[in-house]
């Protein structure tokens, strides 16, 4: 009987998208030809490693604060939470920031 390996195909939600860290790769290839002008800082994923802020995309427009809020405090208690707006009508474009207290809350709703 043959036998069968088992891998995953989808990815970790928790870590650092391949966009995020080829523009991070780019960026650092591109101070290291100077290095006197920029000043060290920590790696990518060290900064996420602690962050507790989400970015929420592809929101209808007529999504409220209050729908938000009912549906993302579910994976804990929210800190801010922070709507896109358009800038000359101040109606909701579609996209927005939500902020836990914990870093263990925002994984919880990733």
């Amino acid at each position: 009987m043959p036998q069968f390996q088992l891998r995953n195909t989808v990815e970790r939600l928790d870590k650092p998208s391949s966009y995020a860290m080829s523009k991070y790769k780019k960026r650092r290839r591109d101070s290291n030809d100077n290095p006197s002008t920029r000043a060290p800082s920590p790696d990518l994923e060290e900064k996420l490693k602690d962050a507790s802020t989400l970015y929420i995309g592809n929101l209808s427009f007529y999504t409220t604060e209050e729908q938000i809020h009912a549906l993302f405090s579910k994976a804990g208690e929210l800190k801010r939470l922070v709507m896109g707006l358009d800038r000359f009508t101040k109606t909701p474009c579609g996209f927005c920031f939500v902020e836990y207290y914990t870093h263990d809350d925002a994984l919880d709703c990733l």
